[in-house]
């Protein structure tokens, strides 16, 4: 019997965030059966907490999807840091965690309730622009409603779509067959995003699409608003050094997730955690 979490992520009131199934005991398991658990919870996620073979990680992350084992992952990230930390391990270094996972090191800190994930450095790459008539298709727009087309990758890699306006990102209505067509190899999925009126609570609305790693759409999405804000600041859209976003209003969810960007140039992602789910996996 494995110690088990069922935490959700960016909210701090259960079943409005984005669940991830955390097994703490992973090193008993093989790759085989990690990716059968994770058929099963069906989730976006599913992480296996591992002991490092790093001597400066506190432990290392297996992240899968139903599908597929990811390098890394932004909620299960938060997600599984909260976890460990209810289970009463003790950090190396006060105050700060540090995650093994296929990405290399990721750095995690708390402030006060939220948890924050130094995001993997994020690269650019070419090829989202060529797909705008085949994604505004997809989405159920006209080309014209997509005023930019970035594709970004920060370990998943994200076509990453700037709309009009947080009102368009909660209106589409997308054709996740026409999505997964047009997928290229190594691209996880696509993310969508709008600037909500200054009046507004959040600052931007996003919604993400991965429905060839068997996630329709991701309630709450942490790597999708880590591409965001990596658009965000190349393309200069927000003036703040720390901004909020909503995300999963149209799945039922009210997800929160924090911004921020160091002097250093470190995107740091963020929000809360609750554990809903605590007991044992009988495997």
């Amino acid at each position: 019997m494995l110690p088990f979490q069922q935490v959700d992520v960016f909210t701090a009131v259960p079943f409005k965030g984005n669940p991830v199934a955390v097994i703490l005991e992973g090193d008993a398991l093989t790759a085989g059966e990690m990716q059968t658990i994770a058929r099963w919870t069906n989730l976006s996620e599913t992480t296996f907490v591992c002991s490092p073979t790093d001597p400066s990680a506190d432990y290392r992350l297996r992240i899968f999807t139903p599908k597929n084992e990811l390098p890394f992952a932004g909620h299960p990230t938060i997600g599984s840091a909260h976890a460990v930390l209810r289970q009463g391990r003790t950090p190396k270094t006060a105050g700060r965690l540090v995650q093994q996972c296929g990405k290399g090191l990721i750095q995690i800190e708390h402030d006060g309730e939220r948890g924050f994930f130094a995001l993997p450095t994020p690269r650019f790459v070419d090829g989202g622009e060529q797909l705008r008539d085949g994604l505004a298709h997809a989405l159920g727009v006209a080309p014209s409603a997509l005023r930019s087309i970035t594709t970004v990758d920060v370990g998943p890699v994200w076509i990453t779509v700037e709309m009009l306006s947080a009102d368009a990102v909660l209106a589409l209505t997308p054709d996740m067959g026409g999505l997964c067509t047009l997928m290229p190899d190594g691209r996880t999925g696509v993310t969508v995003f709008g600037l909500h009126d200054p009046a507004e609570e959040a600052d931007i609305e996003v919604r993400s699409f991965a429905p060839g790693e068997g996630v329709p759409e991701d309630p709450v999405c942490g790597s999708g608003n880590g591409c965001v804000a990596a658009v965000v600041r190349q393309r200069r859209l927000i003036a703040k050094r720390e901004y909020q976003a909503r995300q999963g209003r149209c799945l039922g969810r009210d997800g929160r997730i924090a911004i921020r960007f160091a002097d250093d140039g470190t995107i740091w992602v963020g929000g809360q955690a609750v554990t809903c789910v605590e007991g044992v996996l009988t495997v």
